[in-house]
């Protein structure tokens, strides 16, 4: 009986995978006894399993999950492999001072997979109770005696809540970037004014010191700011390219949402016409395979496809497709006072929702350093390591009368998918000491030792002595 169900159990069943196990060493240019070492096999075995002559075993599978994540996400896509994996990256959490081996989660999720499945669930629960506190910061940081949530908010949650992925506008979008594109990366901005005209009898001018775009829907008549640098030229064109052609499906979107008010749907329809304009300039497959093929290197992604470092930021942000997945990124936008003025995050940090970030985080020091990279590996209070860019940058207004915007984005992923990250060469990311130990904000980081700390956390009560001064005037109960 139990050779039986060894045999036809969901993690146990023989799971054979020669050509994929291939084609990923052959992406990396790895030698077999070089895949091998990093499997921990021999190079027999490894031919073996290359061969299909032997199957994966779930320590193997274990490795590959952990080491090339996107190249073998597509493996997991039953529902026992789905539970296996949700198990794994549960008992991964830094709080488990010793994790189980992979053989040890693949005899539970298959022996007890309701115990799995209710692991799983309290520890997604534990993570909530965790995030709670942005409740007490956001309402400590915000006007909230209305009891109810400004538009923009209720915008900025809903494209939280949808994992910054719209699947049928993405794909909508990337359909008519390819047929626009011709033999380019990326549609020319030539080709964006050709189709508003042509296909959308759309007249179009540039003009000095105009509103960055002005539509006029009765006449069909768009005036764009002609001293936009090039990039958001061709970022107002396919803005109100993807309004237009793409109407149906971002009112489809928009009905569903459920948004409470007019002006909230009316910025929905905003928004969701700037995450097409991103699809379109930067089709999903295309992007998503050039931003592997060069690390996420975004200086390389930008003249590829003519877009700005933000844009392209954004956009890697944006690449959580089931099937085909990105590297699961934060992305925010900072600007000189240390407001967060755009967020997402696919990792497992979450952003302060009103108020600043923590004053440890790199990005503001790059709010003061424009044009220039900053990289930093960086710790939160859970023991979760994250690799971070940020970037000062200074968007010209066109006119000495007019104050040039200043602001810095930042881009990071965790430390398990550094190799997929070109900005985390040269980082020690084994060292203990070597990451910069930050918090989401003051008000909900439990760190007691921190010198920059601006005041006490709220679930905390906290201890003075007269008789004492460190930097910080008082200790955490």
């Amino acid at each position: 009986m139990s050779e039986t169900k060894a045999a036809t159990g969901p993690l146990r069943r023989r799971i054979f995978a020669g050509p994929k196990l291939r084609a990923l060493r052959a992406s990396f240019a790895l030698k077999q006894s070089d895949m091998a070492a990093r499997l921990g096999i021999s190079v027999s075995y490894l031919s073996q399993l290359e061969s299909d002559d032997r199957p994966l075993t779930p320590a193997l599978l274990e490795i590959l999950a952990r080491d090339f994540p996107l190249d073998w996400q597509d493996l997991e896509e039953d529902a026992a492999t789905r539970r296996f994996a949700a198990l794994r990256e549960a008992a991964a959490d830094p709080l488990f001072a010793s994790p189980l081996t992979a053989d040890q989660l693949a005899r539970i999720a298959e022996q007890q997979p309701a115990l799995a499945d209710q692991f799983v669930q309290l520890h997604a629960a534990y993570r909530n109770a965790g995030q709670r506190l942005q409740i007490i910061d956001e309402a400590m940081g915000a006007d909230q005696s209305s009891g109810s949530r400004l538009p923009w908010e209720e915008v900025r949650d809903w494209f939280h809540n949808a994992g910054n992925y719209v699947d049928i506008l993405d794909r909508a979008a990337e359909s008519l970037g390819d047929r626009l594109r011709g033999t380019h990366a990326t549609p020319a901005r030539e080709a964006l004014e050709l189709y508003l005209r042509n296909a959308l009898s759309v007249s179009l001018v540039y003009a000095a010191e105009a509103s960055l775009r002005d539509y006029d829907a009765e006449m069909g008549h768009l005036i764009l700011d002609g001293a936009q640098p090039i990039e958001s030229q061709r970022f107002q064109l396919a803005h109100q390219l993807s309004a237009l052609a793409l109407k149906n499906e971002i009112s489809s979107v928009v009905e569903s949402a459920g948004l409470r008010t007019a002006a909230a749907r009316q910025l929905l329809s905003v928004g969701l016409a700037n995450y097409a304009a991103g699809a379109l300039l930067m089709p999903y497959a295309r992007f998503r395979a050039e931003a592997r093929t060069v690390r996420h290197d975004i200086d390389r992604l930008r003249q590829c496809f003519g877009v700005s470092f933000e844009q392209a930021c954004h956009r890697l942000s944006t690449l959580q497709r089931p099937s085909a997945r990105g590297v699961p990124f934060f992305f925010c936008r900072v600007d000189m006072a240390g407001n967060i003025t755009k967020r997402h995050s696919a990792t497992r940090l979450q952003f302060a929702r009103f108020g600043g970030a923590c004053p440890l985080w790199i990005v503001h020091e790059a709010v003061a350093i424009p044009d220039r990279i900053l990289v930093q590996l960086a710790e939160t209070p859970d023991g979760v390591r994250y690799v971070s860019m940020a970037k000062g940058l200074v968007k010209a207004s066109g006119s000495y009368d007019r104050t040039p915007r200043r602001y810095a984005v930042a881009l990071g992923c965790e430390v398990d998918h550094a190799r997929e990250f070109v900005y985390a060469d040269g980082l020690d990311l084994t060292s203990a000491r070597a990451a910069t130990r930050i918090g989401i904000s003051c008000r909900i980081c439990p760190r007691g030792d921190c010198d920059q700390r601006a005041f006490p956390p709220s679930d905390r009560d906290i201890l003075v002595d007269p008789d004492r001064r460190d930097v910080v005037p008082y200790r955490l109960a």
